[in-house]
């Protein structure tokens, strides 16, 4: 066992109060789809994304102070070994690459109906005409990189933890707390079973999984999640 596994374990071995993190999972997940009926169009798709992470972002560290948890009590941490998360930010990375890969190359075999979204283009839209408007790129990127670790912060620290702390009467709390937490990032990002759904819960298992097996620090999926969306702006241009 790691010494950031250590850190984490006190907090993983207290007495668990179902009925208070089911209360505030109920308020989290609440505002967390609510707060996206609000659209300020004069602002743009990148100032509402920020609005509707940090609404949310108050309510999950209202909730961890309620139950006396910090942010660095479930993995918003100073990494012990540089050299080591950064090439678990890799590996990460990587696997989610390919992840997505092979759902792209299965999804027409699979034996129920996806929606097939065109969510490229819709994105490029968003985030205004970016073909060959590096200007705008490194306009909108800060935004979108400060985004990537809210995502990291509220849907694997937040939620796996929350999650855990739910199911933690059964053998496998944090295998359904992984799953759900995905099912969940998936479904935000497009209310529906689509092919954007079903890629972005796949980002997200991943990055749950790489949570769990690698010591309960936020940074490397942070970085992973970062460098993943800063391709795919890049792919834009």
């Amino acid at each position: 066992m790691t010494s950031e596994q250590k850190e984490i374990s006190p907090y993983l071995r207290k007495p668990t109060n179902q009925r208070g993190f089911l209360f505030d999972l109920i308020i989290y997940i609440s505002i967390m789809f609510l707060i996206r009926e609000i659209y300020f169009p004069k602002v743009g798709f990148i100032v509402n994304g920020l609005f509707w992470s940090f609404s949310t972002l108050i309510i999950a560290t209202w909730r961890m102070r309620v139950r006396n948890i910090s942010w660095k009590d479930i993995g918003l941490r100073k990494p012990e070994n540089i050299k080591r998360t950064l090439l678990i930010s890799i590996g990460i990375l990587v696997v989610t690459v390919l992840s997505i890969m092979f759902f792209h190359i299965i999804k027409d075999y699979l034996p129920f109906s996806i929606i097939q979204d065109n969510y490229s283009h819709n994105s490029a839209s968003k985030f205004g005409d970016l073909k060959g408007n590096w200007l705008l790129f490194f306009t909108i990127i800060p935004a979108v990189l400060v985004e990537s670790m809210l995502e990291e912060l509220l849907d694997r620290g937040f939620l796996i933890n929350w999650l855990e702390r739910l199911f933690s009467s059964t053998t496998f709390a944090t295998a359904i707390a992984v799953i759900l937490q995905a099912i969940i990032f998936g479904f935000r990002h497009s209310n529906d079973l689509s092919v954007r759904s079903i890629t972005v819960g796949l980002i997200g298992l991943v990055m749950g999984i790489g949570y769990v097996k690698f010591g309960r620090n936020l940074w490397p999926l942070i970085i992973a999640h970062c460098t993943l969306n800063t391709m795919s702006m890049i792919d834009r241009v």
